[in-house]
């Protein structure tokens, strides 16, 4: 089978190379899935550049010890360990599967089973790909730590790749008003696909802009945490759901001290993958969401677009499709 494959850290575009390598065998608990089509996260931008460091620790300190990337997937199972009970051979499935690994810029992949759920026929493949880590993270910055209300002020920063994609839809079902954060390239896609008011960042820092919210869902972290508070209202909350781990830490301590003398928030997503799938399918069968990607690309368009990806060049979910020839 065909994969994506690095054996150093680096640029994305000199040490991923499309190789041929042994098709997998499940374990008992595992099922084989032929992947339709997978996405780019910032989690591969990261693994594979080994930057920041930190991740060094967790996935080898002088050479990856994961050698594809990949971490989300649609796809058709095509066999299933001794032990499944949860899908059989022939059944189309989708999924965040970074709890349980990575590896899905592949045409297959072995993982366990309960890495994924179920597609509905009116989901498709490519579509499908970019939904579970996107999505997840969107409720449950939105929901489950800034507890979303009816008509609040919110922010979104990094507003037009894939969380934000989904978080500017699920604002505007409770009636919010919506300000994008992004770069000058993309305005007029953030503005077509719903938010009120759109910034770019090259030109504008939002944090002195002298506005006010009641949320901040941030997609970058590229501040200091204190920077945050100019931007939010009295009671205000600032979720991120990731960046660098030096601007996290801060933001954490910072985050604890702030909460002794001060109604405002400022926390971080912990993500529990796939949580939310049956929330979003919800809203999906009644037309209440949409999924924009940008895409699909060939597998052997990966380098590239991990590259782009970084580069933050892209709007909406980065989509890799497997279903059709080069």
């Amino acid at each position: 089978m065909k994969a994506v494959q690095f054996t150093i850290y680096g640029n994305p575009e000199r040490v991923l190379a499309v190789r041929e390598v042994a098709k997998p065998l499940p374990k008992n608990q595992e099922v084989l899935v032929k992947i339709r089509a997978t996405a780019i996260n910032d989690y591969d931008w990261s693994l594979v550049r080994g930057k920041p460091y930190l991740y060094r620790l967790l996935f080898g300190l002088f050479k990856p010890k994961v050698k594809i990337p990949g971490m989300e997937l649609a796809g058709m199972v095509d066999a299933v360990g001794s032990d499944v009970t949860k899908f059989t051979v022939g059944e189309a499935v989708f999924g965040d599967i970074s709890e349980y690994g990575f590896g899905t810029f592949a045409e297959y992949i072995c993982i366990d089973a309960n890495a994924l759920e179920k597609k509905p026929v009116a989901l498709g493949f490519d579509e499908a790909s970019a939904v579970p880590h996107a999505f997840c993270l969107a409720i449950q910055a939105l929901r489950d730590l800034g507890n979303i209300k009816k008509g609040q002020k919110i922010l979104i920063n990094g507003a037009g790749g894939g969380v934000g994609t989904f978080a500017v839809q699920l604002a505007k079902l409770e009636g919010c008003v919506v300000t994008g954060v992004d770069s000058g390239e993309k305005l007029e896609q953030m503005k077509a696909i719903g938010y009120d008011f759109v910034v770019d960042y090259k030109k504008t820092n939002f944090t002195k802009r002298g506005e006010t919210y009641d949320l901040i869902l941030d997609c970058k972290t590229n501040q200091y945490p204190w920077s945050y508070l100019r931007a939010l209202s009295p009671n205000g909350k600032y979720v991120t759901i990731g960046g660098k781990p030096g601007g996290l830490i801060q933001l954490l301590f910072f985050g604890k001290i702030l909460s002794l003398f001060s109604n405002k928030k400022l926390q971080i997503v912990s993500l529990k993958p796939n949580k939310d799938l049956d929330y979003f399918l919800e809203l999906f069968s009644q037309k209440r969401v949409q999924i924009f990607i940008d895409g699909p690309y060939f597998l052997g368009d990966t380098p590239r677009l991990i590259q782009y990806f970084g580069e933050g060049k892209h709007q909406g979910k980065v989509v890799i499709g497997l279903g059709k020839a080069e």
